[in-house]
């Protein structure tokens, strides 16, 4: 479910982990902890933020009830580095990597996407998003260049009406009487003012150097902040100047077409066929501001976990397939295992069955039971068995189609599990003195 955000700027209502951990005042600082994880989740892989704080925490509910039978952190500890080490290897035998096959990759990065997105704000058109993830970012063609995706978000008609266009749109206006359409453009972008205070004084009436490029047939594209001349330079090849001195020793960035175009109510300038091929635009469509906003954030989940993925083809099964897969690797070792630490590595498996409960749970069904029924087809070698939210039962989520990142599982696995071990090897929070206060020039 989705939560509601208030603070001083106004009301988000979103359901992104780290979204919602950063924006929540924490004053005890091994919950600050948890919150740094799924900021450093959302970092380097874009998705899996609840996840990972979900996992952390569960790993120290059951290191709370280890130390109260006794059992001394460090053992704990020990127990789980050997189930960390066993589950990410139980996790890299089950994935798949279908990145030589050009169909079969795309079908994973559709099924990843709609993984993605299923727990968000677009879950109702996640074909659509899923196909538009895909497409901006198979245009990347592997550089994982994420700039040259640019979203704009207009608010107006319905998510669905959300449209990848290619090229790149500039939410700017062209100066008065200026062309509205240029083809084979050169492009000089600059960072510099235009007019000088002389020409301020004496023409109040109107904007001097616009009415020159008007004149000579020229668009001039005013107040393209720096964010927009940056990713202008970058698509179209030019560089960025501080002066008009040597027009001549600069390299012009180059288009085929620029246009004006309309988007809603609004006019956008339109640059298409631009040096760098793979630059796109999304745009984004949907009724306010908060729901374009929350938006923009699952589908920045989607194209971040998209990117990873085209760079580390592997995939795994989700659902909660490859929690069960890990925590049936680790009960395995620890039934081999002889002494305590087979007790901490029952505990690490305990809390990896967890996740997939609180799939169930939070879609409503009976997660004892689902749990059990998983746990024994799991115990049997059946891997590929997970859950089907729709029904509300056991299924083979192969057949589903719910793929999920490799690099997101285990930067999960490995994020959460080293952030529970270092919270548990802390026996005591100690309260620094404040600074104490210097006096001031007047020795007060």
């Amino acid at each position: 479910m989705d939560k509601i955000l208030q603070s001083g700027e106004g009301i988000q209502v979103t359901n992104d982990g780290a979204t919602i951990l950063k924006s929540i005042g924490i004053d005890n600082p091994a919950a600050k902890v948890l919150v740094d994880i799924s900021k450093v989740q959302d970092d380097e892989v874009g998705d899996g933020t609840t996840s990972v704080v979900v996992l952390a925490s569960e790993l120290l509910r059951e290191a709370e009830s280890l130390v109260s039978q006794r059992i001394h952190p460090q053992t704990v500890i020990a127990g789980w580095r050997k189930a960390t080490d066993e589950a990410r290897r139980a996790l890299e035998a089950f994935a798949r990597d279908h990145g030589n096959d050009e169909s079969k990759f795309r079908e994973d990065l559709m099924n990843i996407a709609r993984t993605t997105l299923s727990s968000k704000i677009l879950t109702q058109y996640k074909d659509h998003f899923a196909k538009l993830a895909v497409d901006a970012v198979l245009r990347l063609k592997g550089s994982g260049n994420l700039d040259a995706i640019h979203l704009i978000k207009k608010s107006g008609a319905g998510l669905k009406d959300s449209y990848l266009d290619e090229g790149f749109l500039l939410d700017k206006k062209i100066g008065v009487n200026q062309p509205k359409r240029i083809e084979n453009a050169k492009i000089l972008v600059a960072n510099t003012p235009m007019d000088t205070d002389k020409v301020k004084v004496k023409q109040l009436i109107y904007n001097y150097p616009e009415q020159l490029f008007a004149d000579a047939g020229i668009m001039a594209i005013e107040h393209a902040d720096f964010e927009g001349v940056e990713r202008l330079s970058l698509v179209t090849g030019g560089e960025i100047v501080s002066t008009f001195d040597t027009p001549d020793s600069v390299k012009l960035g180059k288009c085929d077409v620029i246009e004006e175009v309309i988007i809603g109510e609004d006019k956008l300038i339109k640059f298409s066929g631009v040096a760098m091929g793979e630059a796109c635009t999304i745009v984004l469509r949907g009724a306010t501001k908060q729901i374009l906003d929350e938006a923009d954030r699952s589908l920045h989940d989607a194209l971040c976990v998209l990117t990873q993925t085209v760079k580390n083809t592997k995939t795994v099964y989700g659902g909660g397939s490859a929690e069960m897969l890990m925590a049936d690797a680790v009960s395995k070792l620890a039934a081999k295992t002889p002494g305590k630490e087979a007790v901490a590595m029952e505990a690490f498996a305990k809390a990896l069955r967890m996740l997939p409960t609180t799939i169930a749970d939070n879609a409503g069904y009976d997660s004892a039971q689902l749990i059990s029924e998983l746990r024994a087809l799991h115990t049997d070698g059946k891997h590929t068995m997970g859950l089907n939210m729709t029904d509300g039962e056991v299924a083979d989520v192969e057949k589903m189609g719910i793929t999920e990142s490799f690099q997101v599982k285990r930067q999960m696995l490995l994020s959460a599990s080293e952030a529970a071990e270092m919270i548990i090897r802390i026996d005591d929070i100690i309260k620094s003195a404040p600074r104490p206060r210097q006096p001031d020039h007047r020795g007060h």
